[in-house]
């Protein structure tokens, strides 16, 4: 794992945007084409607002995919995943060649994630975009997270730190509105990504930061699985970083 440091947010999000969009273009150049993983949340504000602005990506060769989304939320809600993505991302870039999103409100979300999984299971991700929670979580996948599954897409119950995480950044008005569970990718799908990039700004991800990048590896700190994977880079702010020895 490589660990970028930057002053602010605004710089960190910047970098961690032409490292994504070099390693998109890479793909397309020896692929003909790129599949990525966009995640959501305040940490992807600065990523996705440059990555979007970024000249020299062909989009209409890259396919996309998202980590995750609450179970029973509809797609316009304020705090949907999908509405996130289209208003911050998809809005802003050419046609896309495809976009796979996780339907949470879906009649049967065992169906969805199967659904889902079929889908991902034809597109070997090229370069993924994730964050880490104030828990450690990597996507929906809380403490203690399945290491184990080889399903790329499961049912997860969200615990309260994470569901207080949800409320702080101002998605929810209340703590009871926060969804208790949600589809999210599993770890596995997401350490499969030739390249990770990696956004975590601000003081309050600093503990889950140290404990991922210096602690062992455990489900109790999700994220310290990427210390396994070949191709990360994790971008983070000095707040972030604040705790690192």
């Amino acid at each position: 794992m490589e660990k970028l440091i930057y002053k602010t947010k605004q710089q960190m999000g910047a970098a961690a945007a032409v490292h994504a969009a070099e390693a998109i273009k890479q793909a397309i150049e020896e692929k003909g084409q790129a599949n990525i993983i966009l995640a959501t949340g305040t940490s992807q504000f600065e990523t996705l607002k440059n990555l979007a602005e970024t000249g020299g990506i062909d989009f209409s060769k890259v396919t996309m995919f998202h980590l995750d989304e609450y179970i029973g939320l509809a797609a316009d809600h304020p705090a949907s995943f999908r509405k996130f993505l289209k208003e911050r991302f998809l809005d802003k870039v050419p046609d896309l060649k495809a976009v796979h999103f996780v339907k949470g409100n879906a009649d049967n979300p065992h169906q969805e994630c199967q659904r889902i999984t079929a889908i991902i299971a034809k597109h070997p991700i090229d370069v993924a975009l994730i964050g880490i929670g104030e828990n450690g979580h990597l996507a929906f996948n809380d403490p203690p997270a399945d290491f184990e599954t080889e399903e790329a897409f499961i049912i997860v119950e969200l615990d309260e730190k994470c569901r207080s995480q949800q409320l702080g950044e101002g998605w929810f008005e209340t703590l009871e509105q926060v969804p208790q569970r949600a589809i999210s990718m599993s770890i596995r799908q997401i350490m499969k990504s030739a390249c990770l990039i990696v956004s975590v700004p601000e003081k309050r991800k600093a503990e889950a930061v140290r404990n991922a990048l210096e602690g062992k590896v455990t489900n109790m700190c999700p994220a310290s699985i990427l210390q396994r994977h070949e191709n990360c880079k994790m971008f983070l702010d000095t707040d972030a970083a604040s705790l690192l020895s």
